[in-house]
């Protein structure tokens, strides 16, 4: 049985790691979009792109399973998805499987 995340989500993508597949840009337009260099990276609700290595955005809560399941399918497994209160993944390439 899968756990219940009821905490507030943050995300991150590796960049080292991408291989500009883009399956995260069509799960979640909003959270992830492509830069000139062909690579996914997280978005502010903003629209604003974060560059700098490691950096997170909070999941907006509609947009949760569409997230975790970009993280899930990822190719390149560089799709970070944690827990904003402790820091655990809880999905991604380090997220413990069930």
């Amino acid at each position: 049985m899968a756990e219940v995340v009821t905490d507030q989500l943050q995300v991150w993508v590796d960049q080292d790691l991408c291989t500009g597949d883009g399956l995260c840009v069509q799960y979640a337009p909003d959270v992830f979009e492509f830069d000139v260099d062909g690579l996914a990276y997280v978005k502010g609700p903003d629209g604003e792109l974060r560059m700098a290595p490691g950096s997170r955005v909070d999941v907006p809560e509609h947009l949760r399973l569409e997230v975790i399941d970009s993280a899930k399918e990822c190719p390149g497994d560089c799709i970070h998805v944690v827990r904003g209160s402790d820091g655990v993944e809880v999905a991604g390439p380090e997220a413990e499987e069930d």
